[in-house]
């Protein structure tokens, strides 16, 4: 940072000692996105402690022009929270602004601050007999900010949407230093532009969120599980169907498994345990859940016997206990984390109408195997809001680094299929530094410009997270 250096002095004192680092061993970890994707450098690591703190490090480096990277949990995909190769950012962690602001009960809201663990506000939550539904695999280390400035998704989006769909108000920083507090709950508000949609999912290139109101709902008292095995993913879009009308509409999770995929979580994943004696190429992990008296559990055995009838489940298993429920869910958290011993592998998070999923996982499966011939495509997700995470692993005697070559090329491949059935190549993971390419080919260019011009209105000096998304 040899042009900045002279300026890093008023943001240490601003801090004091406990809110900036320079220590490279520590500082390390803040350099990396965890699947070595990307790697950055910076001699400056800075903890603001609240929200005056975060105005005080912008203000400053607004003035002297210096670059700024936020971070949360740090466990986004596409390299979003971290700083370029040339040095030349700090980052700023809001991992010390994690408190609980506000509960309540009346109004079904939380407030929190943007450092908060996701799964701390769960079980914060879940004690006071409420629910915050979003859910995904990274939720014991991602915070609350950084779901929210990457407009996350998870397995309850079917039912309760996205992250932003479960925001009312937010607090942020902008790129001058000013405090924007909206921090609202109210239900409806008409005032004109719904300004916090802007800084929720633009990855921290407007403004750095610094605490939220959450929306709560109901605590379900009763959930039933089931897994069921089916003969081919256009099963699965009929069954969703027949699980939608089946359950009143209190359908909350709708995963699909592969079988290859089930196979490395059984291998590599302690816990995970066959689910059913003969083996199939397609399951359908299936939730309802309900917050009153429901009989969820005749819902569910009907549903069953519907299917069987029609021929579009083959097979099933309904969870007997909440340890059971818990072993069919390892089958499908567990996916992320069993690819990483069987290599390398090219991961794609689309989104198609739900009436193309059958026709994208076909088309992009064959197309994939073609160009890498024995390539073994893991194939799971959100298909009941068709979102599809489509990933290949390397051939089993193929060279990691000769499979990863072919990133660019792949994704090409699956994103042209994406397009031509009015897909998107980003459904929940974001652009970061990753997707920015993707971006400029497969966004009108109308989109982009207004990307832009919504960029130098909030940013002028292109000081947030620089490189990121645009």
């Amino acid at each position: 940072m040899n042009s900045e250096i002279k300026h890093l002095k008023p943001l240490k004192e601003t801090l004091g000692p406990k809110g900036w680092i320079e220590d490279k061993e520590v500082i390390e970890p803040y350099l990396e996105e965890e699947r070595g994707l990307f790697r950055g450098e910076s001699s400056l690591l800075l903890r603001p402690q609240n929200t005056e703190e975060v105005s005080k490090i912008l203000k400053i480096c607004n003035e002297y022009n210096i670059k700024v990277v936020p971070q949360g949990g740090r466990t986004g995909l596409c390299g979003g929270t971290i700083p370029s190769e040339n040095g030349q950012e700090v980052m700023v962690s809001l991992e010390r602004m994690n408190n609980i602001k506000e509960f309540n009960e009346d109004n079904f809201t939380i407030t929190v601050e943007a450092g908060c663990i996701l799964n701390n506000i769960q079980n914060i939550v879940d004690e006071k007999k409420f629910l915050f539904p979003l859910s995904l695999a990274s939720e014991g280390s991602c915070t609350i900010g950084g779901n929210l400035s990457t407009n996350a998704g998870g397995i309850n989006v079917l039912r309760y949407g996205m992250a932003r769909d479960l925001v009312l108000g937010i607090e942020v920083v902008l790129a001058n230093g000013e405090v924007w507090n909206n921090l609202t709950s109210l239900r409806k508000d008409n005032r004109g532009y719904d300004l916090k949609q802007l800084f929720i999912g633009s990855e921290g290139t407007l403004g750095i969120i610094t605490s939220a109101v959450l929306k709560l709902f109901p605590a379900p008292r009763h959930i039933e599980t089931a897994l069921f095995a089916i003969p081919n993913t256009d099963a699965a879009i009929e069954l969703f169907g027949l699980a939608r009308n089946a359950s009143a509409d209190l359908l909350n999770a709708y995963e699909l498994v592969s079988r290859i995929g089930m196979e490395m979580v059984i291998k590599h994943v302690p816990g995970a345990k066959e689910p059913i004696k003969d083996k199939y190429k397609w399951y359908i992990l299936i939730e309802f859940s309900s917050s009153s008296k429901s009989n969820l559990r005749k819902q569910i055995e009907d549903l069953f016997e519907l299917a069987l009838s029609k021929n579009i489940v083959l097979d099933g298993v309904i969870a007997e206990s909440s340890q059971q429920r818990k072993e069919l869910w390892v089958l499908r958290d567990g996916l992320n984390e069993a690819q990483k011993p069987e290599g390398g592998s090219i991961k794609h998070d689309i989104s198609v109408p739900i009436n193309n999923v059958s026709k994208f996982i076909d088309s992009a499966s064959k197309c994939v195997e073609k160009f890498i011939p024995q390539s073994r495509v893991v194939v799971f997700g959100h298909i009941g809001d068709g979102n599809i995470h489509f990933n290949i692993s390397q051939p089993l005697k193929q060279d990691k680094k000769e499979f990863l070559s072919k990133w660019t090329d792949v994704n090409k491949l699956v994103f042209d299929i994406v397009k031509n059935l009015d897909g998107s190549f980003s459904a929940e993971h974001g652009i970061g530094k990753l997707k920015k390419e993707e971006l400029k080919t497969y966004n009108p260019e109308i989109e982009i410009n207004l990307m832009k011009s919504i960029k130098s209105t909030f940013d002028p000096k292109n000081i947030l997270n620089p490189g990121k998304v645009l």
